[in-house]
């Protein structure tokens, strides 16, 4: 059974998994009376100080961020959508979920294969290992190929 939850956090980064995983949090959201929030993440490379201006990648979350906010109005369910500068991904959405007290994390991952085998990123494997809420994966689809079938 789903336990109520007064906040959703959505993490985006501009895969194809972001919708799906919005559009689900929307629904769990209307459910049950939650508050929305995206998150897009800027991860910023060390030699530079982590506030550094990155006008490309600043465009870039305000592109896909524009993206869940039509999302957002098409499913008639609010959003409150930030971007933050990090050094990692992972670490900054555990911390967004911290300060905002999130109830659940719905996170959308791409399907990655390495070696042959389903593998998950670091960002992901860290919120699993560290998120202090339920975390609800979304993992897209396998692409069926001849290969996949083999």
């Amino acid at each position: 059974m789903f336990t109520k939850v007064d906040k959703i956090l959505v993490p985006v980064n501009g895969h194809s998994a972001d919708e799906a995983a919005f559009r689900l949090a929307c629904e769990l959201s209307r459910d049950t009376k939650s508050k929305l929030f995206a998150l897009y993440v800027i991860e910023v490379e060390q030699e530079l100080p982590v506030d550094a201006e990155l006008a490309d990648k600043t465009a870039l979350g305000e592109t896909v961020l524009e993206r869940i906010e039509t999302v957002s109005q098409e499913m008639k369910r609010p959003v409150e959508a930030d971007i933050v500068q990090a050094r990692h991904a992972g670490p900054a959405i555990v911390q967004e979920a911290v300060d905002k007290q999130v109830g659940l994390l719905v996170l959308g991952i791409p399907f990655k294969s390495h070696l042959g085998a389903f593998a998950l990123g670091q960002a992901t494997s860290y919120i699993l290992k560290n998120t202090p809420c339920p975390v609800i994966l979304w993992r897209e689809p396998v692409a069926i190929t001849p290969a996949t079938m083999a």
